[in-house]
């Protein structure tokens, strides 16, 4: 879920033709919930192959994220979040707690013969186990597609590609990615240019947008630190913030006073002790330097095996995205290294 910059962050609307020949470095995690809480029958079920595993995301990963790439020319590199830091404890805990009670208003729903209720509870409860991630890695590799598994956050992890030059954005519907460091941020990008909201059961158009980083700070006239430190104020994944203060206050009191230490006694005694690990959760993640991005030629045996022998899908439908990738491979073939990356 990440902080909410919405009110304060500066953004740009931007056209997916824009991003042509770019290469992004995609939150595997947070794509696949989406693929899990979208891509469903009308009762709100996901799709499952005949063993009952989930294939929602498999879906999701094979169908839509090759005619982004097909259509907008773009090269995807998928970041896997790592182990949990420790203090996202209690968020991963409220995220269970939400889960289970949305299952009970689903099977509530259900009884009721109330579909539309049902479908936007069982968004809510899509939960991305570990079976359903490995399977995730596993299409990638037969599509050629690169992925890194990150040691902590896959946010930090896009952030310090991005940074490094190796891919040209982030890409991520979580603001966290620019608390880690990211020059560029891409969020909203669709094959449908719709989200759907669970709370009101319906959906509403959306365009891709573009932050950088720098002119954000820059049109603030704040760091990356004090960005920081204005999140850790809101409230993160990581902390619970001051209660009543949102992201204008807390720009407002960063501006004022520079730094949470120097913020006045009465908010000062609502922020958490441990400043500096909470600090350094976003200044100083854990990374991994050795990773490659580069795209390899699809497994098409591989493909049909896994997605049509081993999960159920239809062949023509699984023909329809190989050709895809062929085309997608052929545009590469001859590309060196520099025009790969898009730079």
């Amino acid at each position: 879920m990440g902080f909410n910059l919405r009110p304060i962050v500066v953004r740009k609307e931007i056209a997916p033709e824009s991003l042509r020949g770019r290469t992004l470095a995609v939150d595997a995690n947070n794509m696949l919930y989406q693929f899990l809480s979208l891509i469903r029958t009308p009762d709100g079920v996901s799709l499952r192959d005949r063993e009952g595993r989930t294939t929602s995301h498999l879906a999701g990963l094979l169908y839509r994220s090759t005619r982004l790439m097909l259509d907008h020319d773009l090269r995807f590199a998928f970041i896997f979040d790592g182990p949990p830091h420790p203090h996202k404890a209690k968020v991963l805990a409220e995220r269970r707690a939400a889960r289970q009670k949305a299952k009970e208003e689903w099977n509530e729903a259900l009884r009721r013969h109330d579909f539309q209720t049902a479908w936007s509870k069982a968004v809510v409860m899509s939960k991305l186990d570990e079976t359903m991630i490995a399977d995730a890695k596993h299409l990638l590799s037969y599509m050629g597609m690169p992925y890194v598994e990150a040691p902590g956050e896959g946010e930090a992890q896009a952030a310090h590609m991005t940074s490094r030059g190796d891919v040209w954005a982030a890409n991520s519907r979580d603001y966290d990615t620019l608390l880690f460091g990211s020059p560029r941020l891409v969020r909203y990008l669709t094959v449908s240019g719709q989200e759907f909201l669970p709370s009101k059961g319906i959906s509403r158009p959306l365009k891709p947008e573009l932050i950088d980083l720098s002119a954000f700070l820059a049109h603030h006239g704040i760091t990356r630190e004090q960005l920081v430190d204005l999140a850790i104020a809101v409230g993160t994944d990581f902390n619970e913030g001051i209660k009543g203060v949102g992201p204008k206050t807390a720009l407002r009191l960063v501006k004022r006073h520079g730094l949470l230490e120097e913020f006045p006694e009465a908010l000062r005694q609502a922020l958490p002790q441990d400043l500096d690990t909470l600090r350094g959760i976003f200044l100083r993640p854990r990374v991994r330097e050795d990773y490659s991005v580069l795209w390899q030629q699809p497994n098409e045996e591989g493909l049909f095996r896994f997605l049509c022998d081993e999960r159920g899908f239809a062949k023509e439908r699984v023909q329809i995205a190989v050709e895809r990738l062929r085309t997608i491979s052929k545009r590469r073939s001859g590309l060196d290294l520099t025009d790969w990356l898009g730079r």
